[in-house]
């Protein structure tokens, strides 16, 4: 059922606020209202002139040409104390460890589903599952190198804050280029905040970045070559991969720019054919290898695939690796840490209806107005239901798609997603939050300290996506 608690993530009551907010709340109190807007309008100008824009599938401006949108940015940080984050951060590596050693059993000797823990059809059956890896060994068995975990927190029972993993995004998950240039831009804009605040530094994410790509090389030489593989200026993150490629130092591909030879990897440049050694691609499995998937895709690079099983260069992430992210899965997250790990989950799941299970189904149907529904394939806010705030009509709608294919739906309880201050039109007013970390693993399982906040702009919305209309906002990890 949906939640009315409410948690803020500044203040405690209405008339107090949280220890950790303490100096940033006295320090807001003194900013005249027109300074920060005119503070938000020089971000804007900023980030529009630096070209941090996402492309939106669908839409097409006067001319015909695809729109390109900026992504709110919102001045108000939200901000972390330094257990909450020790305790998350352990959480957070706990769980990609734990779906990596997922990946790898789905691939190989599939004991997880021979112990009963997650149905065969779940997993043989699932989209994302790609038969051509079965028994193709990856370096250090890490799929998922870069991994986006999105976090919630809602009231619990007694009121307080309690996190909540909403969803793992293990495929190419994006927004790391917006939590770095949020925090530089809150740094050029209120140098005085980081004299007076100790928050833990972001900016070395490209560095770490690197070092879990090239730590995966399958060549043992000290010097191995990574690339970044777009899918070109079309793709809706396209600055991300030119931002990323760049902050690497690394060159930034396209399919047509790789070739195989011999059963290795190489790109075109100046110079003649160079040796690749990891790609980190930034486009989905069924584009990676024409040979293999779409036979006309002109964005991936043939013979891709046999290079990769023969040892012959790291793609990051592993092809397959969505078997793990898709929202079917999900659910049996929990048992996974126990059965590989055997230590009990950090971090709790929302509670999730399966609507293949005709109990839950029923359940679901009975309640559509109080819940959240899902495609088990969706992204970025569509092809879901937010049941309090839909129609009747639209409920009605929604009802007739998951009687017709119930196995392509989850459901999950409404939860009040904790809020933190904005500045909107009106003022500062309470928006609601999530949080995307960006867990990295090569040789180690790290990250720093932080991640990209997304906040629904609109009053009252629990969608934070920016396909959406949400915004983001910089996170700060307070150091002890």
């Amino acid at each position: 059922m949906a939640s009315t608690a409410k948690y803020d993530e500044m203040h405690a009551t209405s008339t107090s606020v949280r220890p950790h907010y303490a100096a940033y709340d006295a320090w807001l109190g003194r900013q005249p209202r027109d300074v920060m807007r005119s503070r938000r309008e020089e971000a804007e100008v900023i980030f529009r002139r630096v070209g941090i824009t996402f492309a939106v599938y669908g839409e097409k401006d006067e001319d015909g040409a695809g729109t390109e949108r900026l992504i709110p940015f919102d001045l108000i940080p939200r901000i972390i104390p330094a257990h909450e984050w020790a305790s998350m951060e352990r959480g957070l590596v706990q769980r990609v460890t734990a779906l990596n050693r997922f990946i790898h059993d789905v691939y190989h000797g599939q004991d997880i589903i021979k112990a009963g823990i997650v149905p065969a059809e779940q997993v043989l059956h699932n989209a994302q599952f790609r038969p051509e890896m079965m028994g193709v060994d990856v370096p250090h068995g890490i799929y998922s190198h870069i991994a986006g975990i999105d976090i919630v927190r809602a009231p619990d029972a007694q009121g307080n804050g309690e996190y909540y993993v909403l969803e793992d995004n293990l495929r190419v998950p994006s927004g790391v280029s917006y939590m770095l240039e949020n925090r530089k831009m809150m740094m050029r804009l209120f140098p005085d905040l980081f004299a007076q605040n100790k928050v833990a530094p972001v900016a070395h994410y490209p560095d770490l970045l690197l070092e879990t790509l090239r730590a995966v090389s399958p060549d043992a030489s000290a010097d191995p070559t990574v690339v970044v593989l777009t899918p070109g200026m079309l793709n809706s993150a396209y600055f991300e991969h030119a931002f990323l490629a760049q902050q690497m130092g690394v060159e930034l591909v396209e399919g047509q720019d790789l070739f195989v030879k011999d059963g290795f990897v190489y790109m075109r440049t100046t110079r003649g054919p160079q040796r690749v050694d990891v790609i980190y691609r930034r486009l989905d499995d069924d584009f990676l290898d024409p040979s293999v998937h779409r036979p006309n895709s002109t964005l991936g690079c043939k013979g891709l695939l046999d290079a990769y099983k023969a040892g012959h260069v790291t793609i990051c992430n592993a092809p397959g690796t969505g078997v793990a992210d898709d929202k079917s899965i999900y659910p049996y997250v929990p048992k996974m840490i126990e059965f590989y790990l055997g230590e009990k989950p950090i971090l709790s799941n929302v509670p999730t209806y399966m609507c293949r299970n005709q109990s839950d189904l029923q359940y679901t149907l009975d309640h559509l107005k109080d819940l959240v529904v899902k495609e088990v394939h969706g992204a970025g806010g569509y092809g879901m239901l937010v049941g309090p705030a839909s129609t009747n009509k639209e409920i009605e709608d929604f009802r007739g798609a998951l009687l017709a294919n119930p196995s392509n739906y989850i459901a999950q309880p409404t939860l009040s997603l904790s809020t933190c201050p904005t500045f909107v039109d009106s003022g500062i007013a309470p928006r609601h939050i999530d949080l995307r970390p960006f867990v990295l693993s090569g040789k180690a399982v790290q990250m720093v300290p932080g991640g990209l906040t997304r906040v629904a702009l609109k009053d009252g919305s629990l969608v934070v996506n920016s396909s959406q209309g949400g915004g983001t906002k910089d996170t700060w990890i307070m150091e002890s």
